[in-house]
């Protein structure tokens, strides 16, 4: 299964959503990064995803985007064969 990295907060109801949906997939494994608790995680974010909404969602070194961005990834039936790669 593919590594996953998730930048989110505390508090974002679309991180929430998010890891449902990848463990809903049989994503065991996610890597969370809290970017409310260390803002050089924020602006570490920031410079990768040109983004600065949370979540940010990476599978492996590709950047995904936000919940929006992953539910149209499995609606497109691309989500399982990425995290299977």
């Amino acid at each position: 299964m593919a590594r996953v990295v998730l930048y989110s907060t505390g508090s974002c109801p679309y991180c929430v959503m998010a890891e449902r949906l990848l463990r809903s997939k049989g994503v065991t494994e996610i890597e969370k990064i809290r970017v409310d608790l260390d803002p050089a995680r924020r602006a570490e974010m920031m410079e990768r995803s040109s983004r600065r909404t949370v979540p940010q969602i990476y599978i492996d070194d590709t950047h995904v985007g936000g919940y929006d961005d992953l539910v149209q990834l499995d609606h497109d039936h691309q989500l399982e064969k990425m995290l299977m790669e």
